[in-house]
């Protein structure tokens, strides 16, 4: 007050000198006993809360076994880890640093990261979260981040970043306070006017006391920040949950978030042009094997579709990456070239283009100078992707967009698959950020996960990134990060961000309410100035209990599948040639942009 901030702490002030003026001075203690007791017991429920948060914060590793040649383990500071280093991990010790799986198998708990219960099974070469908990085996992995620049780190710092948030809408409790304060002195003046009485102004303004609307709103925030990182969301403050609760429109990146982002085969179809074709699986072994030292996000999902067919890759030489175009190398003796259409033709000779349906693309493989066949893949559909749409809409999100810089024909199909109909495609960065602050009905809630999602994300009211496998930048320019790979979250934070809402202003009313029951008995002269003051106790008590509700994970709507992809895919039942829908016939490789750059 001293400071000029004028609001529900008016009240007590004004019932403590009440009391002291008229002679209660035991009614007087028991009103500060009980701002003290209400604080105390604010910082018990707090800390119930953020229970959650700060497991994250005290999991932090600060060492790490890295080896040595000659297979020594030096305990050195996590922070000297570097992209490369090679690390033993013991049972039951926290992962420091992202890192790749160097062992053949391994078990990770990532419940504290995820809120999945059950271990992750990994094998030789699957990248390993940092923040999870190895099992029961020693596993070696190898580092491909350092400690600051892993994923547990970035989340750790958005934990700290929550923790310290204060919303704007607990500051609600100080404008629920104005008229209550009003009510409460006209009430007391009545009372004393009527009855000659000063004592029963006093009376009516002990049981006026604001506890409830100090604590309600920030207990049950705090509660809903934890929730949220339970079910594998961290929310950066509970402004952000109160504005998730009034969202009316959703915004959708397509390739990473309603698709998985990484290409997985579909079918191989060999060429019969030429002398005897190869069989699908020596296609696609030679295919991998020239890819495996590429870069490329084509090249690692071709080596990822052979791995889980179990075919046998051979180490290429000779083996040369034409930027954007293609590989071309040495296996086992033959010369092998995969990429676009016509870098294969320039290999080759003349290469019919394959027919592929609307949003596959197809990568063709010449095998000695000979036109070998083609791997027709698609960037598939989340599959949770129309559920989590369908929560949205069931939520009270009505309009539904996804923008994308994919072209028109694919981004169509992929809209049509996950239940949408307003798309924007061939997007550029700027153009997302235009579209997304002149929608309506506002606030909007963008979901993206890549490097160009990043401005879009900041300039949304809500902006939500796809952190477990996005990008950086996108996770910092966001107020909601995702931790798992599960699109199904964004309509689970907007669940969350309702519930918790509804548990504020529920316990900021069942404060209101019992406070004027009690000030309407004290006004007539039923309830003593020492009664009330204790009575204002289970008020209190009533509230914190109510907002504490916002902690417990029920949830009110069916839970979405599982949406991630598994670690690993499985080697496909591919079509044959004629088994596929003959659609609009698409460029090098498929229908138009095939949505990696977006």
């Amino acid at each position: 007050m001293a400071h000029g901030r004028w609001g529900v702490d008016i009240l007590a002030v004004t019932a403590i000198v009440s009391t002291v003026a008229v002679g209660e001075y035991a009614a007087a203690l028991i009103v500060v006993l009980m701002l003290y007791g209400g604080a105390a017991l604010e910082d018990y429920a707090a800390g119930k809360a953020k229970a959650e948060l700060g497991a994250l914060l005290d999991r932090v590793p600060q060492t790490v076994h890295r080896e040595v040649p000659g297979g020594r383990l030096n305990d050195v500071p996590a922070t000297d880890v570097v992209p490369g280093d090679v690390l033993v991990l013991r049972p039951a010790e926290v992962v420091p640093v992202d890192g790749r799986l160097l062992s053949a198998a391994g078990s990770f708990d990532e419940s504290a990261l995820t809120g999945e219960s059950l271990p992750v099974e990994l094998t030789q070469g699957q990248e390993v979260l940092s923040g999870s908990v190895n099992g029961a085996a020693a596993v070696r992995l190898s580092a491909t981040a350092s400690a600051e620049d892993s994923q547990y780190s970035r989340i750790v710092a958005l934990v700290r970043e929550a923790g310290a948030s204060r919303a704007p809408f607990v500051r609600l409790a100080d404008r629920y306070a104005v008229p209550f304060t009003l009510l409460a002195l006209v009430l007391g003046i009545l009372s004393w006017v009527l009855s000659g009485k000063s004592l029963r102004f006093a009376e009516v303004l002990v049981v006026a006391t604001p506890c409830p609307l100090l604590i309600a709103a920030p207990v049950a925030f705090l509660g809903g920040m934890s929730r949220a990182a339970r079910n594998g969301i961290v929310a950066k403050g509970g402004g952000t949950l109160e504005l998730l609760a009034r969202i009316k429109t959703a915004v959708f990146d397509k390739t990473g978030t309603l698709t998985h982002g990484r290409p997985t085969l579909e079918e191989i179809r060999t060429s019969k042009v030429c002398g005897p074709p190869p069989s699908d699986m020596e296609l696609l072994a030679l295919a991998a094997s020239a890819e495996l030292h590429s870069s490329h996000v084509l090249a690692s999902s071709v080596v990822d579709s052979a791995l889980a067919c179990k075919l046998d890759l051979s180490r290429p030489l000779e083996a040369v990456e034409h930027a954007t175009d293609g590989v071309s190398a040495t296996v086992n003796g033959h010369r092998v070239a995969v990429g676009k259409r016509t870098f294969v033709e320039a290999q080759s000779g003349p290469v019919s283009e394959e027919p592929v349906a609307a949003g596959q693309l197809a990568v063709y493989v010449s095998i000695d100078g000979v036109y070998a066949g083609a791997l027709i893949m698609r960037d598939p559909l989340r599959a949770n992707a129309a559920a989590t749409l369908a929560a949205l809409a069931a939520l009270g999100v009505a309009h539904i967009v996804m923008v994308t810089g994919d072209a028109k024909a694919t981004a169509d199909h992929a809209a049509s698959m996950a239940g949408t109909s307003e798309v924007w495609a061939g997007c550029r960065p700027e153009t997302k950020v235009s579209i997304v602050q002149g929608l309506v009905p506002r606030p909007v809630m963008m979901v993206g996960d890549g490097i160009n999602d990043a401005p879009v994300l900041a300039v949304a009211d809500v902006g939500v990134s796809m952190g477990a496998k996005g990008s950086t930048a996108a996770s910092e320019s966001a107020d909601v990060v995702i931790l798992v790979d599960d699109l199904g979250k964004a309509s689970a934070a907007v669940r969350i961000g309702r519930d918790t809402i509804a548990v504020a202003l529920q316990s900021i009313w069942i404060g209101i309410i019992l406070s004027v029951v009690l000030m309407a008995l004290a006004a007539v002269g039923l309830v003593p100035a020492v009664a009330g003051a204790l009575s204002q106790e289970f008020v209190d008590l009533a509230t914190i209990l109510n907002a504490l509700r916002a902690l417990k994970p029920k949830e009110h709507a069916a839970k979405t599948a599982q949406a991630a992809m598994p670690r690993g895919q499985e080697c496909l039942s591919l079509r044959s040639h004629q088994e596929l829908p003959h659609g609009a016939r698409g460029h090098q490789q498929g229908t138009g942009n095939t949505g990696l750059d977006d």
